[in-house]
Protein backbone atom coordinates (compact mmCIF):
# COMPACT_ATOMS: atom_id res chain seq x y z
CA UNK A 1 0.00 0.00 0.00
CA UNK A 2 1.28 3.49 -0.82
CA UNK A 3 1.72 6.07 1.89
CA UNK A 4 -1.56 7.64 0.72
CA UNK A 5 -3.74 5.32 -1.31
CA UNK A 6 -7.08 7.07 -1.73
CA UNK A 7 -8.17 10.68 -2.13
CA UNK A 8 -11.55 12.33 -1.76
CA UNK A 9 -12.04 15.97 -2.76
CA UNK A 10 -14.22 18.07 -0.47
CA UNK A 11 -14.80 21.73 0.33
CA UNK A 12 -12.22 23.43 2.53
CA UNK A 13 -11.06 26.81 3.74
CA UNK A 14 -9.35 27.56 0.42
CA UNK A 15 -11.90 25.96 -1.87
CA UNK A 16 -10.66 22.37 -1.64
CA UNK A 17 -9.36 19.94 0.89
CA UNK A 18 -8.20 16.43 0.35
CA UNK A 19 -9.52 13.74 2.61
CA UNK A 20 -7.15 10.82 2.36
CA UNK A 21 -6.67 7.41 3.91
CA UNK A 22 -3.07 7.69 5.04
CA UNK A 23 -0.68 5.34 6.73
CA UNK A 24 -0.44 8.02 9.35
CA UNK A 25 2.87 7.80 11.24
CA UNK A 26 2.63 7.79 15.02
CA UNK A 27 5.40 7.53 17.61
CA UNK A 28 4.78 5.88 20.98
CA UNK A 29 7.19 5.72 23.93
CA UNK A 30 7.37 5.50 27.70
CA UNK A 31 8.94 7.85 30.24
CA UNK A 32 8.91 8.10 34.05
CA UNK A 33 5.80 10.26 33.62
CA UNK A 34 3.88 7.59 31.70
CA UNK A 35 3.11 6.70 28.07
CA UNK A 36 3.28 9.20 25.21
CA UNK A 37 2.25 9.32 21.56
CA UNK A 38 2.80 11.86 18.80
CA UNK A 39 1.56 12.04 15.22
CA UNK A 40 4.35 12.88 12.78
CA UNK A 41 3.98 15.32 9.90
CA UNK A 42 6.53 17.31 7.96
CA UNK A 43 9.83 17.48 9.81
CA UNK A 44 10.23 17.12 13.58
CA UNK A 45 13.31 17.22 15.81
CA UNK A 46 13.89 14.77 18.66
CA UNK A 47 16.21 15.47 21.59
CA UNK A 48 16.52 16.18 25.28
CA UNK A 49 16.17 19.97 24.90
CA UNK A 50 12.81 21.32 26.05
CA UNK A 51 12.45 23.20 22.77
CA UNK A 52 12.55 20.04 20.62
CA UNK A 53 9.34 18.89 18.93
CA UNK A 54 9.67 15.54 20.74
CA UNK A 55 11.46 15.62 24.09
CA UNK A 56 13.07 12.40 25.32
CA UNK A 57 13.92 12.28 29.02
CA UNK A 58 17.38 10.74 28.91
CA UNK A 59 20.76 12.07 29.99
CA UNK A 60 22.35 10.01 27.21
CA UNK A 61 20.35 11.74 24.46
CA UNK A 62 21.83 14.82 22.82
CA UNK A 63 19.91 18.05 23.22
CA UNK A 64 19.25 17.99 19.47
CA UNK A 65 19.58 14.30 18.63
CA UNK A 66 17.80 13.32 15.42
CA UNK A 67 15.23 14.50 12.87
CA UNK A 68 12.23 12.67 11.42
CA UNK A 69 10.89 13.58 7.98
CA UNK A 70 7.71 12.27 6.39
CA UNK A 71 8.06 11.31 2.72
CA UNK A 72 5.90 9.37 0.28
CA UNK A 73 7.72 6.13 1.10
CA UNK A 74 7.40 6.58 4.85
CA UNK A 75 9.34 8.24 7.67
CA UNK A 76 13.09 8.80 7.41
CA UNK A 77 15.20 9.30 10.51
CA UNK A 78 18.48 11.21 10.33
CA UNK A 79 21.02 11.39 13.12
CA UNK A 80 22.16 14.98 13.73
CA UNK A 81 25.66 14.20 14.93
CA UNK A 82 24.47 13.01 18.34
CA UNK A 83 26.97 11.86 20.96
CA UNK A 84 25.55 8.32 21.33
CA UNK A 85 24.07 7.73 17.90
CA UNK A 86 20.62 6.77 16.62
CA UNK A 87 19.54 3.14 16.33
CA UNK A 88 16.75 1.58 14.25
CA UNK A 89 15.79 -1.98 15.22
CA UNK A 90 19.14 -2.43 16.92
CA UNK A 91 21.23 -1.10 14.01
CA UNK A 92 23.28 2.10 14.32
CA UNK A 93 22.25 4.38 11.44
CA UNK A 94 23.19 7.72 9.96
CA UNK A 95 19.97 7.91 7.97
CA UNK A 96 17.32 5.24 7.43
CA UNK A 97 13.71 4.54 6.51
CA UNK A 98 11.83 3.42 9.63
CA UNK A 99 9.54 0.43 8.96
CA UNK A 100 6.06 -0.05 10.36
CA UNK A 101 6.53 -1.17 13.97
CA UNK A 102 10.19 -0.17 13.88
CA UNK A 103 11.92 0.92 17.08
CA UNK A 104 14.08 4.03 17.42
CA UNK A 105 16.61 3.89 20.25
CA UNK A 106 17.63 7.40 21.34
CA UNK A 107 19.68 7.76 24.50
CA UNK A 108 18.05 5.22 26.80
CA UNK A 109 14.54 5.64 25.33
CA UNK A 110 12.85 3.34 22.82
CA UNK A 111 10.27 4.94 20.53
CA UNK A 112 8.12 2.75 18.28
CA UNK A 113 6.75 3.99 14.97
CA UNK A 114 3.39 2.78 13.69
CA UNK A 115 1.69 3.57 10.39
CA UNK A 116 -1.93 3.51 11.58
CA UNK A 117 -4.92 3.63 9.21
CA UNK A 118 -6.65 6.92 9.99
CA UNK A 119 -8.75 9.35 7.95
CA UNK A 120 -7.68 12.96 8.12
CA UNK A 121 -7.94 16.03 5.91
CA UNK A 122 -5.18 17.92 4.20
CA UNK A 123 -5.89 21.42 2.92
CA UNK A 124 -4.97 22.04 -0.70
CA UNK A 125 -4.53 25.46 -2.25
CA UNK A 126 -7.18 25.78 -4.99
CA UNK A 127 -4.77 27.20 -7.59
CA UNK A 128 -1.58 26.10 -9.33
CA UNK A 129 0.17 29.28 -8.27
CA UNK A 130 1.06 30.86 -4.95
CA UNK A 131 2.96 34.10 -5.45
CA UNK A 132 6.05 33.28 -7.57
CA UNK A 133 5.63 29.54 -6.91
CA UNK A 134 4.00 27.10 -9.32
CA UNK A 135 2.83 23.53 -8.79
CA UNK A 136 -0.17 21.34 -9.48
CA UNK A 137 0.86 18.28 -7.45
CA UNK A 138 -0.94 17.63 -4.19
CA UNK A 139 2.39 17.98 -2.41
CA UNK A 140 2.90 21.54 -3.63
CA UNK A 141 -0.73 22.60 -3.25
CA UNK A 142 -0.58 21.37 0.36
CA UNK A 143 2.59 23.44 0.78
CA UNK A 144 0.84 26.51 -0.68
CA UNK A 145 -2.00 26.12 1.82
CA UNK A 146 0.52 25.89 4.66
CA UNK A 147 2.37 28.96 3.41
CA UNK A 148 -0.91 30.89 3.35
CA UNK A 149 -1.35 30.02 7.03
CA UNK A 150 2.23 31.04 7.83
CA UNK A 151 1.75 34.36 6.02
CA UNK A 152 -1.00 35.28 8.48
CA UNK A 153 1.44 34.98 11.40
CA UNK A 154 4.23 37.37 12.30
CA UNK A 155 6.52 34.71 13.76
CA UNK A 156 9.91 33.74 12.38
CA UNK A 157 9.89 31.08 9.64
CA UNK A 158 12.79 28.71 8.90
CA UNK A 159 12.66 27.38 5.33
CA UNK A 160 14.61 24.20 4.73
CA UNK A 161 15.20 22.47 1.41
CA UNK A 162 17.78 21.14 -0.99
CA UNK A 163 19.71 23.48 -3.26
CA UNK A 164 17.60 24.62 -6.19
CA UNK A 165 14.16 23.90 -4.69
CA UNK A 166 13.17 27.59 -4.59
CA UNK A 167 13.51 28.51 -0.92
CA UNK A 168 13.93 32.17 -1.82
CA UNK A 169 10.65 32.05 -3.76
CA UNK A 170 8.92 30.55 -0.72
CA UNK A 171 10.11 33.48 1.38
CA UNK A 172 8.93 35.95 -1.26
CA UNK A 173 5.52 34.25 -1.42
CA UNK A 174 5.09 34.45 2.36
CA UNK A 175 5.89 38.17 2.28
CA UNK A 176 3.56 38.87 -0.67
CA UNK A 177 0.62 37.19 1.11
CA UNK A 178 1.27 38.80 4.48
CA UNK A 179 -0.05 42.03 5.98
CA UNK A 180 3.44 43.46 5.34
CA UNK A 181 3.25 42.99 1.57
CA UNK A 182 3.18 46.73 0.83
CA UNK A 183 6.31 47.31 2.93
CA UNK A 184 9.97 46.59 2.04
CA UNK A 185 11.27 43.10 1.43
CA UNK A 186 15.02 43.01 2.04
CA UNK A 187 17.25 40.02 1.26
CA UNK A 188 20.56 39.35 3.01
CA UNK A 189 22.68 36.54 1.55
CA UNK A 190 24.65 35.35 4.57
CA UNK A 191 26.94 33.24 2.39
CA UNK A 192 27.92 35.94 -0.11
CA UNK A 193 29.40 38.51 2.26
CA UNK A 194 32.74 38.46 4.03
CA UNK A 195 32.46 38.26 7.81
CA UNK A 196 33.95 41.74 8.16
CA UNK A 197 31.17 43.22 6.00
CA UNK A 198 28.21 41.25 7.31
CA UNK A 199 27.64 43.18 10.53
CA UNK A 200 27.51 46.50 8.69
CA UNK A 201 25.19 44.98 6.08
CA UNK A 202 22.76 43.77 8.75
CA UNK A 203 22.90 46.59 11.29
CA UNK A 204 24.28 49.60 9.39
CA UNK A 205 26.94 52.05 10.57
CA UNK A 206 27.40 55.58 11.82
CA UNK A 207 29.40 58.22 10.00
CA UNK A 208 33.09 57.68 10.68
CA UNK A 209 32.56 54.22 12.19
CA UNK A 210 35.44 52.94 10.05
CA UNK A 211 37.69 54.12 7.27
CA UNK A 212 35.57 55.01 4.29
CA UNK A 213 32.32 55.50 6.25
CA UNK A 214 31.78 59.04 4.95
CA UNK A 215 28.06 58.98 5.74
CA UNK A 216 25.77 57.10 8.08
CA UNK A 217 23.90 54.18 6.56
CA UNK A 218 21.04 52.03 7.86
CA UNK A 219 21.48 48.27 7.66
CA UNK A 220 19.22 45.74 6.00
CA UNK A 221 17.11 45.25 9.12
CA UNK A 222 16.39 48.97 9.51
CA UNK A 223 15.78 49.31 5.77
CA UNK A 224 13.01 46.73 5.99
CA UNK A 225 11.02 48.78 8.55
CA UNK A 226 7.44 47.57 8.55
CA UNK A 227 8.29 44.74 6.18
CA UNK A 228 10.30 41.53 5.99
CA UNK A 229 13.97 40.59 6.27
CA UNK A 230 14.92 37.37 4.45
CA UNK A 231 18.16 35.80 5.71
CA UNK A 232 19.20 33.49 2.89
CA UNK A 233 21.67 30.67 3.65
CA UNK A 234 21.49 31.36 7.38
CA UNK A 235 23.68 28.29 7.94
CA UNK A 236 26.64 30.28 6.57
CA UNK A 237 26.29 32.99 9.24
CA UNK A 238 29.60 33.24 11.16
CA UNK A 239 29.45 32.07 14.76
CA UNK A 240 30.59 35.50 15.98
CA UNK A 241 27.55 37.14 14.35
CA UNK A 242 24.95 34.72 15.69
CA UNK A 243 24.43 36.22 19.19
CA UNK A 244 24.03 39.68 17.65
CA UNK A 245 21.37 38.43 15.26
CA UNK A 246 19.64 36.55 18.08
CA UNK A 247 19.39 39.75 20.14
CA UNK A 248 17.99 41.63 17.16
CA UNK A 249 15.32 38.99 16.51
CA UNK A 250 14.29 38.74 20.17
CA UNK A 251 14.38 42.43 21.07
CA UNK A 252 13.48 43.89 17.65
CA UNK A 253 16.24 46.43 18.24
CA UNK A 254 19.49 47.09 16.35
CA UNK A 255 22.63 49.06 17.06
CA UNK A 256 24.59 50.52 14.17
CA UNK A 257 28.37 50.14 14.09
CA UNK A 258 29.93 53.14 15.81
CA UNK A 259 26.82 53.99 17.86
CA UNK A 260 26.07 53.31 21.51
CA UNK A 261 22.26 53.47 21.40
CA UNK A 262 19.77 50.97 20.01
CA UNK A 263 17.04 51.63 17.47
CA UNK A 264 13.62 49.98 17.60
CA UNK A 265 12.59 48.14 14.44
CA UNK A 266 9.33 46.57 13.28
CA UNK A 267 10.25 43.72 10.94
CA UNK A 268 9.48 40.05 10.40
CA UNK A 269 12.36 37.60 9.95
CA UNK A 270 12.39 34.73 7.47
CA UNK A 271 15.44 32.47 7.07
CA UNK A 272 16.41 29.69 4.70
CA UNK A 273 19.12 27.04 4.51
CA UNK A 274 19.98 23.83 2.68
CA UNK A 275 22.10 22.73 5.65
CA UNK A 276 20.85 20.86 8.72
CA UNK A 277 21.14 23.42 11.50
CA UNK A 278 20.47 20.77 14.15
CA UNK A 279 23.59 18.91 13.08
CA UNK A 280 25.53 22.18 13.07
CA UNK A 281 24.40 22.81 16.65
CA UNK A 282 25.90 19.48 17.71
CA UNK A 283 29.14 20.34 15.89
CA UNK A 284 29.32 23.68 17.68
CA UNK A 285 29.08 25.76 14.50
CA UNK A 286 25.55 27.08 15.13
CA UNK A 287 24.02 28.35 18.35
CA UNK A 288 21.26 26.24 19.83
CA UNK A 289 19.26 29.25 21.05
CA UNK A 290 19.36 30.86 17.61
CA UNK A 291 18.32 27.56 16.00
CA UNK A 292 15.19 27.31 18.13
CA UNK A 293 14.45 31.03 17.75
CA UNK A 294 14.53 30.75 13.97
CA UNK A 295 12.50 27.54 13.71
CA UNK A 296 9.33 28.80 15.38
CA UNK A 297 7.47 27.98 12.15
CA UNK A 298 9.51 25.46 10.16
CA UNK A 299 8.66 24.58 6.57
CA UNK A 300 10.35 22.12 4.20
CA UNK A 301 10.33 22.60 0.43
CA UNK A 302 10.06 19.19 -1.29
CA UNK A 303 12.67 18.23 -3.90
CA UNK A 304 11.58 17.98 -7.52
CA UNK A 305 11.98 14.18 -7.58
CA UNK A 306 9.10 13.92 -5.08
CA UNK A 307 6.72 15.99 -7.21
CA UNK A 308 7.25 14.83 -10.77
CA UNK A 309 3.63 15.75 -11.57
CA UNK A 310 4.79 19.37 -11.59
CA UNK A 311 7.33 18.97 -14.42
CA UNK A 312 4.93 19.67 -17.35
CA UNK A 313 3.66 22.83 -15.66
CA UNK A 314 7.16 23.99 -14.69
CA UNK A 315 8.52 23.46 -18.20
CA UNK A 316 5.60 25.42 -19.60
CA UNK A 317 6.22 28.29 -17.14
CA UNK A 318 9.99 28.29 -17.75
CA UNK A 319 9.62 28.67 -21.52
CA UNK A 320 9.81 32.33 -22.58
CA UNK A 321 6.45 33.93 -23.26
CA UNK A 322 7.44 34.61 -26.85
CA UNK A 323 8.49 31.02 -27.50
CA UNK A 324 6.52 29.04 -30.06
CA UNK A 325 8.15 25.76 -29.05
CA UNK A 326 6.05 22.93 -27.70
CA UNK A 327 7.11 20.04 -25.51
CA UNK A 328 6.28 16.56 -26.74
CA UNK A 329 4.74 13.95 -24.43
CA UNK A 330 7.76 11.73 -25.11
CA UNK A 331 10.15 14.41 -23.85
CA UNK A 332 8.05 15.01 -20.75
CA UNK A 333 8.13 11.28 -19.99
CA UNK A 334 11.91 11.32 -20.35
CA UNK A 335 12.20 14.34 -18.08
CA UNK A 336 10.05 12.57 -15.49
CA UNK A 337 12.57 9.71 -15.37
CA UNK A 338 15.47 11.97 -14.38
CA UNK A 339 16.37 12.43 -10.71
CA UNK A 340 17.04 16.19 -10.95
CA UNK A 341 19.60 16.52 -8.12
CA UNK A 342 19.70 20.26 -8.80
CA UNK A 343 15.89 20.43 -8.55
CA UNK A 344 13.99 23.27 -10.26
CA UNK A 345 17.19 25.21 -10.88
CA UNK A 346 18.56 22.29 -12.88
CA UNK A 347 15.28 22.03 -14.80
CA UNK A 348 15.50 25.75 -15.61
CA UNK A 349 19.04 25.26 -16.94
CA UNK A 350 17.80 22.37 -19.09
CA UNK A 351 15.04 24.52 -20.59
CA UNK A 352 17.56 27.27 -21.42
CA UNK A 353 19.88 24.74 -23.08
CA UNK A 354 17.00 23.20 -24.97
CA UNK A 355 15.98 26.60 -26.32
CA UNK A 356 19.50 27.13 -27.66
CA UNK A 357 20.52 23.61 -28.73
CA UNK A 358 17.38 21.51 -28.96
CA UNK A 359 15.93 19.12 -26.39
CA UNK A 360 17.90 16.02 -27.44
CA UNK A 361 21.31 17.67 -27.23
CA UNK A 362 20.35 19.39 -23.98
CA UNK A 363 19.51 15.98 -22.48
CA UNK A 364 22.79 14.51 -23.70
CA UNK A 365 24.76 17.41 -22.23
CA UNK A 366 23.29 16.59 -18.84
CA UNK A 367 24.35 12.93 -19.10
CA UNK A 368 27.83 12.44 -17.57
CA UNK A 369 28.19 9.15 -19.48
CA UNK A 370 28.12 10.95 -22.81
CA UNK A 371 31.42 11.04 -24.69
CA UNK A 372 32.03 14.40 -26.35
CA UNK A 373 32.58 14.12 -30.13
CA UNK A 374 34.84 16.23 -32.33
CA UNK A 375 37.36 17.18 -29.63
CA UNK A 376 41.08 17.45 -30.35
CA UNK A 377 43.04 14.48 -29.04
CA UNK A 378 44.77 16.59 -26.37
CA UNK A 379 41.45 17.81 -25.02
CA UNK A 380 39.64 14.46 -24.99
CA UNK A 381 38.82 13.37 -21.41
CA UNK A 382 40.46 10.18 -20.23
CA UNK A 383 38.22 7.11 -19.88
CA UNK A 384 36.08 7.43 -16.77
CA UNK A 385 36.78 11.16 -16.39
CA UNK A 386 33.83 13.20 -15.15
CA UNK A 387 34.46 16.28 -17.26
CA UNK A 388 32.19 16.92 -20.24
CA UNK A 389 33.16 19.79 -22.52
CA UNK A 390 30.58 22.25 -23.86
CA UNK A 391 29.78 21.96 -27.57
CA UNK A 392 31.22 24.37 -30.14
CA UNK A 393 28.85 25.27 -32.93
CA UNK A 394 29.39 27.77 -35.76
CA UNK A 395 25.60 28.05 -35.96
CA UNK A 396 25.66 30.12 -32.75
CA UNK A 397 26.92 33.61 -31.97
CA UNK A 398 30.51 33.74 -30.70
CA UNK A 399 29.31 35.36 -27.45
CA UNK A 400 26.98 32.43 -26.69
CA UNK A 401 29.75 29.87 -27.23
CA UNK A 402 32.29 31.93 -25.28
CA UNK A 403 29.98 32.40 -22.30
CA UNK A 404 29.22 28.68 -22.20
CA UNK A 405 32.93 27.79 -22.13
CA UNK A 406 33.67 30.46 -19.50
CA UNK A 407 30.88 29.02 -17.37
CA UNK A 408 32.41 25.56 -17.76
CA UNK A 409 35.91 26.84 -16.92
CA UNK A 410 34.62 28.72 -13.88
CA UNK A 411 32.79 25.70 -12.50
CA UNK A 412 35.65 23.23 -13.04
CA UNK A 413 38.22 25.59 -11.55
CA UNK A 414 36.25 26.27 -8.38
CA UNK A 415 35.26 22.56 -8.10
CA UNK A 416 38.91 21.51 -8.13
CA UNK A 417 39.75 24.23 -5.61
CA UNK A 418 36.98 23.03 -3.30
CA UNK A 419 38.28 19.46 -3.50
CA UNK A 420 41.93 20.44 -2.98
CA UNK A 421 41.30 22.75 0.00
CA UNK A 422 38.51 20.72 1.65
CA UNK A 423 35.96 23.56 1.28
CA UNK A 424 38.21 25.96 3.24
CA UNK A 425 37.10 29.22 1.61
CA UNK A 426 39.95 31.22 3.17
CA UNK A 427 42.51 28.86 1.64
CA UNK A 428 40.65 28.88 -1.71
CA UNK A 429 40.60 32.69 -1.76
CA UNK A 430 44.34 32.88 -0.99
CA UNK A 431 45.30 30.23 -3.55
CA UNK A 432 43.08 31.61 -6.33
CA UNK A 433 43.66 35.32 -5.72
CA UNK A 434 39.89 35.83 -5.45
CA UNK A 435 37.99 37.69 -2.78
CA UNK A 436 36.45 35.30 -0.22
CA UNK A 437 32.95 36.66 -0.80
CA UNK A 438 33.35 35.95 -4.54
CA UNK A 439 34.47 32.40 -3.71
CA UNK A 440 31.26 32.00 -1.70
CA UNK A 441 29.20 33.19 -4.65
CA UNK A 442 30.92 30.81 -7.07
CA UNK A 443 30.41 27.84 -4.76
CA UNK A 444 26.70 28.64 -4.40
CA UNK A 445 26.25 29.49 -8.09
CA UNK A 446 27.62 26.11 -9.17
CA UNK A 447 25.91 24.18 -6.36
CA UNK A 448 29.16 22.90 -4.89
Amino acid sequence: MDFADKTIVSAGDFGFARKAIFREPQLRWMSPRGSHSRLISGRVVIGSADECDIVVESNEASRIHAALEVHDAGVWVRDLGSSNGTWVNGVLVREALVPDGGTLHIGTVDLTLFYAQNDYEIELWPFERFGPLWGRSNLMRALFARLARLAESDSTVLIHGETGTGKELVAKAIHEHSARSNKPYVVVDCGALAESLLEGELFGHAKGAFTGAATARPGAIESAEGGTVFLDEIGELPLSMQPKLLRAIESKMVRRLGESHHRKVNVRFLAATHRDLGEMVNKGTFREDLFFRLSVLPVTVPPLRERMDDIPLLVERLLPGSSSQTVSPELLRELSRKRWPGNVRELRNFVERAMALGAREALEMGDPRRATPSLPAAATPAPGAREVFPPVSVEELFKVVRDRWLEHLEREYIRLMVERHKRDTVAIAQASGLDRSYVYRLIRKHEL
